[in-house]
Formats: C-alpha cells, sequence, structure tokens
C-alpha cells in the first residue's frame, strides 16, 4: 500500500513554469509505475503523463508533449511533474496516481491517489 501527497501547485501566468512533486510513504514505492493525471471544472479527469518503475520509460499526452517532463526519484520515495510554458488551458486540479501492474492512461486503473494540487493559469 503506499499513500500519496501533492504539493506545489499555484497560480501563475500564462508561459511560466511550475514544479509538482508527489511525495508516496511505504518501502515498496520502486514497485509502482506513478502517473499524473488533471481534472479542470466539468470536465472528466484526463491523462497528463507516465513513468515505469525505474524511470526509464516515460509517456505523455499530446496537449502537453514537449511542455511537461515527469521525472521519479526512488531513493526520495518522490515523482514529479515539471510544467513548462503553461497555458490557460493548463488549469487544472492535478493528482498523482500510483499502479501496481503497468504505465496505464486511464484513471480506473490505477490503485492509489493523492488528493491533489490546484494549478491556475492566468493569461
Amino acid at each position: 500500500q503506499v499513500h500519496l501527497v501533492e504539493s506545489g501547485g499555484g497560480l501563475v501566468q500564462a508561459g511560466d513554469s511550475l514544479r509538482l512533486s508527489c511525495a508516496a510513504s511505504g518501502r515498496t514505492f520502486s514497485s509502482y509505475h506513478m502517473a499524473w493525471f488533471r481534472q479542470a471544472p466539468g470536465k472528466e479527469r484526463e491523462f497528463v503523463a507516465t513513468i515505469s518503475r525505474t524511470g526509464g520509460s516515460t509517456y505523455y499526452a499530446d496537449s502537453v508533449k514537449g511542455r511537461f517532463t515527469i521525472s521519479r526519484d526512488n531513493a526520495k520515495n518522490t515523482v514529479y511533474l515539471q510544467l513548462n510554458s503553461l497555458k490557460p488551458e493548463d488549469t487544472a486540479v492535478y493528482y498523482c496516481a500510483g499502479s501496481n501492474n503497468g504505465a496505464y492512461t486511464l484513471p480506473r486503473l490505477y490503485n492509489y491517489w493523492g488528493q491533489g494540487t490546484q494549478v491556475t493559469v492566468s493569461s
């Protein structure tokens, strides 16, 4: 089992950058594939990025490719999401998630979720 806590969100202007962190409890963090999702008001939760257990493989949604970078530090039990060149349409609550089985793009396939951190991008 793993408990996830996100941090790093905030209010920024278009073009700015943020780094989100997701700290995990437990001694088995390196056994989980990790991902970031986001949910804007009135919209479904959408996939942003995923990273494999070792960090050797990553995958991004087309909408963030080239602007966002997912990474992890298994020694610190933390996964990160670097958000660059932010746009107003990136405004959402960002969630990290963990999966025992694979690096998926569907939220329902993730076992563990954090509480989310708000990112607001003004134009």
